[in-house]
């Protein structure tokens, strides 16, 4: 790190850019040897790295083999600084992850960047995360995914994508053997067809690589459940599914329910702000209850469900022991809940840090408060308070504890 502060004060120097004061401050406290420079711009000091950082920066790691990672989430990168990235990335002999989320990158950035990644053979995780690069950027990435055969992990959430784009990715998947985890949450969709939907359930039926699936925001129905449902029936390899935040209600509920009964490889489950109602969390309770059962997590936040579906999702806890994270905060918790979701807890079947509820008891009766803790809490921010670990990021801590994610990176 003493050499990197010296290289790039003198980079500094000869290209005549003043210096960062948090560029400064991470190459000052930073002394591992084999590290990610995190330089997440809400969560540092002073001004956010602009395109002329980003030329004295990537210059400034040339040929530096100590880097595996940058953070260089929430700045103010545009597609002038996306080359400059670019470069690094093509000439980079180390650096295994990439956080470009919430930059101002647009396609012709996207573009670049995936031209770079056609040769280069060290980036495992792509994050573009909430870039507007749209259509045309992402099907450039989508491209770059027939070529490039190391990327393991890529994010083009809210970043704009079209139907067109989704298809394409979900065709790229159907013979990428590398690609582990995709997110392609919240595109921009103007039919009501599910064309996405179809796509994806098409990809997961001969896709044997993919353990991570995120298509939140797909404005996907039961009908569109129904086809992934069936898909998921002959997959054997997907473990966290993401559809939070779709139109979801019993009836989809029902049919992922089906799925589960059948001895699926699901473990994380992800069914937030959706409509599944007492009914849905019934179906799947009696999934939950068989001891074949191998579902690990599952959050139905915000669903509308009430005490019956509460209830049964509780009995289902105590009946299996292989779900051990739950969250449930967002329904109606009337009593006869609290005091269950309360028991579990006080049994030491559910602790506190696998649940988004917290007991408390006011005159004699019992009440749930929701506690900070989610699937994916630190997704959008960055935690100032310290090292916040398994007990926060529920799908991170499950995904690097098995022994499938271990094998996927090997």
């Amino acid at each position: 790190m003493e050499d990197l502060m010296e290289r790039y004060l003198s980079v500094c120097a000869e290209l005549q850019q003043p210096t960062h004061a948090s560029v400064l401050e991470v190459l000052g406290n930073n002394k591992s040897s084999d590290c990610c420079l995190k330089l997440a711009g809400n969560d540092q000091p002073g001004a956010r790295l602009t395109d002329d950082d980003m030329l004295v920066l990537t210059k400034t790691l040339e040929g530096n083999s100590a880097i595996k990672g940058l953070d260089l989430r929430y700045n103010c990168i545009t597609d002038k600084g996306a080359v400059h990235i670019a470069h690094l990335i093509q000439d980079s002999k180390s650096l295994q992850s990439l956080d470009l989320m919430c930059n101002d990158i647009e396609a012709d950035g996207a573009e670049v960047i995936a031209k770079s990644l056609h040769k280069n053979i060290t980036l495992k995780t792509l994050r573009m995360t909430g870039n507007k690069i749209g259509n045309q950027g992402a099907m450039q990435l989508a491209t770059m995914l027939q070529i490039n055969a190391t990327l393991e992990e890529v994010d083009v959430s809210d970043c704009d994508l079209a139907t067109q784009s989704v298809i394409a990715f979900a065709i790229v998947l159907m013979n990428n053997k590398r690609i582990c985890a995709i997110n392609v949450s919240r595109p921009l969709l103007f039919s009501l067809q599910e064309e996405t939907t179809v796509h994806m359930a098409q990809m997961l039926v001969v896709n044997n690589t993919l353990k991570e699936l995120h298509m939140g925001k797909h404005d996907m129905t039961d009908t569109g459940v129904e086809t992934l449902c069936e898909a998921l029936k002959r997959n054997i390899s997907l473990r966290y599914l993401d559809l939070c935040c779709n139109r979801i209600t019993r009836d989809g509920a029902k049919h992922l329910s089906e799925v589960l009964k059948q001895n699926c490889s699901l473990e994380i489950l992800d069914l937030s702000f959706n409509r599944i109602e007492d009914d849905g969390a019934i179906h799947l309770s009696e999934a939950i209850k068989l001891p074949h059962s191998k579902l690990k997590a599952l959050s139905v936040t915000s669903n509308k469900i009430r005490k019956g579906g509460l209830l049964s999702l509780s009995a289902a806890m105590r009946v299996n022991s292989s779900l051990t994270h739950i969250y449930i905060w967002g329904n109606k918790h009337e009593e006869p809940v609290c005091e269950a979701f309360s028991g579990l807890m006080s049994s030491g079947r559910l602790l506190k840090e696998h649940t988004d509820v917290s007991p408390y008891e006011v005159d004699g009766h019992v009440f749930l408060a929701e506690a900070s803790h989610g699937l994916r809490r630190h997704y959008y921010w960055t935690s100032r308070y310290g090292q916040d670990r398994d007990s926060s990021n529920s799908a991170l801590a499950l995904m690097a504890s098995d022994s499938w994610s271990q094998k996927s990176h090997s």
